[in-house]
């Protein structure tokens, strides 16, 4: 299969980036190389606004090491771009002349509202949040945006970043608590200045790679046993633990603090306070991180050029769609198990059989589509792979819990195997929870036996109750002793989580 290879290059005030990506057969696009530098070149930016000498040096060799890099992959497009720094340079028409004549790249100036807009394209395109607010803080400005029903309502740029923040209110590389408390009530302040901000009560989603850097440090200091970045959680008091916690430390300690870069170290106590104050500012509901910002924010919008909108249909299923192609599922066979668990879900639900809610349909549709995907691996182990591939993979649209539920749906085996992937978890959930998923992985593995050979022989079924137990008749199509005898294995998970006894008949269905 042909690869096509798409590059972009990120020049920020705190950190240049370049990154490579694949697009794969889905037309999602992969990343395959992340290279960073950290050029700092806000602290060139001379008191008359000009990018130094030494800064634009500093520019030009950042840029001619990545287009090295660069040229190893046959690219269908490179993009550069640059943001505040750039923006704000006097002498920007001179900067974009000397990287033209030295490295051949077109840099692209973003205004304010395009840097801000990409972030919240970002975000749109690859998280479940409908409506919230965006903060993408680097080192010389702060983006934020208002979406409502996934369109974009509001944007605002913010003339301050990790950067100047510490250069206006810090003397040494620490703060003192004056200090801290001056940076704070500046925020609250310029925060405020915007009506659209106040009191909203939804999620604030945080971009860049200091939201990245505060929420590695908070897995880090919980021990946080899955893995993943994107669309992490955490709540007013996870912030202020972890700033205090921070505030605390001398800068050799911050440097060697668990999942903080140690290029941001100095820099990671003012980025902290712009999240807390912002949160505080708008009472948010929870702190997301987003790993897609600016960058997969403009090749979302190239993605879409001929679709008429910027936004996915659905985020999630793209998602779920790009598991199928990795795992070369079966498509027929998941729309038949779909709907045999659909008949059998619903059937149950309305005989009052099980702690069943219309709404947790959803959850093992979702699961339906990637049961048992480890198959792809190895058939044997089949279970721990689909449990540890959904449980560590991240998958756009989907909050880290509602990732571990899928995992533990699709890759239910048996009760002790359950409770072995449970194990690490148990405390997230209440007894009734873990039951209810117990159930729904149990309802879902019987009804993939009842297509073991991939014929969709089971063409229909009904529920009845016959006494205090339940009697599931099949109605099938050919030969059904090989799903007949699979189902006669498998019924005991169903039995144990339901607490009834189950009894299988299989008919030929009238034609």
């Amino acid at each position: 299969m042909t690869k096509n290879f798409y590059a972009i290059i990120d020049v920020g005030s705190n950190t240049m980036r370049l990154v490579v990506y694949m697009r794969d057969k889905g037309g999602r696009l992969r990343e395959v190389e992340n290279v960073k530098a950290v050029a700092r070149l806000r602290n060139h930016l001379t008191k008359e606004g000009q990018l130094s000498k030494e800064g634009l040096q500093k520019l030009l060799t950042t840029l001619k090491s990545f287009k090295e890099v660069a040229e190893s992959y046959t690219l269908e497009e490179m993009v550069c771009v640059a943001t505040a720094t750039i923006r704000q340079a006097e002498n920007q028409e001179e900067i974009i002349d000397q990287v033209s004549k030295h490295t051949g790249f077109d840099m692209r100036i973003l205004s304010d509202h395009e840097e801000a807009y990409y972030g919240y394209l970002a975000v749109a395109n690859s998280t479940s949040v409908k409506e919230g607010i965006t903060v993408d803080i680097g080192g010389g400005s702060t983006e934020v945006t208002y979406f409502k029903d996934r369109n974009l309502v509001e944007s605002h740029s913010f003339p301050f970043g990790a950067l100047t923040l510490k250069q206006d209110f810090f003397r040494k590389d620490l703060p003192t608590e004056e200090e801290f408390s001056a940076l704070r009530s500046y925020l609250l302040e310029q925060f405020r200045s915007l009506p659209w901000l106040n009191k909203k009560n939804i999620p604030l989603i945080g971009i860049g790679g200091g939201a990245r850097n505060l929420v590695q440090i908070d897995q880090n200091l919980k021990e946080y046993p899955l893995a993943g970045l994107h669309q992490y959680k955490m709540k007013d008091s996870d912030l202020s633990f972890v700033k205090n916690y921070l505030f605390t430390l001398p800068m050799k300690k911050l440097q060697k603090v668990e999942g903080l870069s140690k290029d941001r170290a100095d820099i990671i106590l003012p980025a902290t306070e712009v999240f807390h104050s912002l949160y505080d500012t708008i009472q948010a509901t929870g702190f997301i991180l987003s790993r897609k910002g600016l960058r997969d924010g403009i090749f979302y919008e190239q993605l879409t050029r001929d679709m008429g909108t910027a936004l996915f249909p659905n985020v999630l299923e793209e998602s779920i769609q790009e598991l199928i192609n990795d795992y070369d599922l079966n498509g027929k066979q998941i729309q038949h198990v779909q709907h045999l668990t659909h008949d059998l879900f619903f059937q149950l639900h309305e005989k009052g059989v099980g702690p069943l809610r219309k709404s947790d349909w959803q959850e093992v549709k979702r699961a339906s589509y990637v049961f048992n995907l480890g198959e792809y691996i190895d058939g044997e182990s089949s279970a721990q792979h689909t449990f540890y591939l959904l449980a560590n993979r991240t998958i756009d649209g989907l909050m880290h819990m509602e990732r571990l539920r899928l995992a533990l749906m699709a890759s239910y085996k048996n009760k002790t195997v359950f409770k072995q992937f449970l194990q690490p978890y148990k405390k997230w959930f209440l007894k009734e929870e873990h039951k209810k998923v117990r159930l729904l992985g149990s309802l879902l593995k019987f009804c993939y036996s009842l297509d073991s050979t991939r014929r969709q022989t089971v063409q229909t079924l009904s529920v009845t109750s016959k006494g205090d137990d339940l009697l599931i008749t099949c109605y099938c199509k050919g030969d059904w002793m090989p799903e007949e005898y699979q189902a006669e294995k498998q019924k005991k998970h169903l039995e144990k989580s339901l607490k009834k006894t189950i009894e299988l008949s299989f008919v030929e269905t009238k034609k």
